[in-house]
């Protein structure tokens, strides 16, 4: 068993096995975009139910490989990333038939997903994201703040000039989303209100200075932080890793000393 295992492990981790894994991914990928056109798929619809079936059961002996390759299946199932594939791949198995057409259709897009745990930058980067998650609440408590403040003044002020884009409340929600990212907010929404109200120039100019220039950036500036700091965490810079060496040693030095003490008042006694 022990054997099985430090070979499944070895092959697992082999650059080759990981960039033929990440080249199916990609063929699956391509595969799944020609059948969004309905005249290839059903001139070839044999092969691609064959190749679909095919990278299935390839993609199954991958995981039961990375499977019997791990220390546990504890240790296996204790990574998120190894969670999702095994996952995405189980349900190639068990949604088979005609009610769960459109769901396998869906899981089966998803099969692309599994790139970002093959390919170690990918991952990073994701992890990075995922990261910053809790560190946004703040920033989407305010950015809820302010939608809501100016989604009330936008409805107060303009449902009679633009009902269609200020009639509701949700409504004004949905036109200061399209304003906040500066798609046709100028031509679409702010010029033919200004042309019925002049003076509503302040409200526009105030939530794009707030909205896009502060707000938005400060999602940037705490994206840009985390990747910065799984990038430092995994390549630190030789003078870390100089300081992390003089700590560990400072600890000994520390856990000396105590035994020191441990074995003098032994001795006084």
């Amino acid at each position: 068993m022990q054997s099985i295992r430090s070979r499944c492990s070895a092959l697992s981790e082999h650059p080759y096995f990981t960039n033929i894994i990440i080249g199916l991914i990609l063929l699956n990928a391509i595969l799944i975009g020609f059948e969004t056109y309905t005249g290839i798929y059903e001139r070839n619809l044999d092969l691609f139910t064959y190749a679909d079936q095919l990278l299935l059961w390839v993609f199954t002996i991958e995981i039961l490989i990375r499977l019997l390759g791990s220390r546990s299946f504890k240790s296996f199932f204790s990574e998120p990333w190894n969670i999702f594939d095994f996952l995405i791949v189980a349900s190639g198995h068990l949604l088979v038939g005609g009610h769960y057409v459109t769901v396998l259709r869906i899981l089966r897009v998803l099969r692309v997903l599994r790139a970002i745990s093959i390919i170690p930058s990918l991952r990073k980067m994701v992890n990075a994201l995922i990261a910053t998650i809790p560190s946004m609440g703040t920033i989407m408590l305010l950015l809820g703040v302010f939608f809501y403040i100016y989604g009330v003044i936008g409805t107060t002020m303009f449902k009679e000039i633009a009902p269609e884009y200020f009639g509701t409340l949700h409504a004004s929600f949905l036109t200061l989303f399209q304003v906040v990212t500066l798609e046709s907010w100028a031509s679409g929404v702010m010029r033919p209100i200004i042309a019925e109200s002049p003076s509503s120039w302040w409200f526009f100019v105030t939530f794009i200075l707030f909205g896009t220039f502060v707000i938005f950036n400060l999602f940037v500036g705490v994206v840009v932080t985390n990747v910065e700091e799984a990038n430092q965490a995994e390549n630190p810079s030789p003078t870390e890793i100089k300081l992390n060496q003089v700590q560990e040693e400072l600890e000994e030095i520390k856990q000396l000393l105590r035994d020191q003490q441990v074995v003098n008042r032994t001795k006084i006694k």
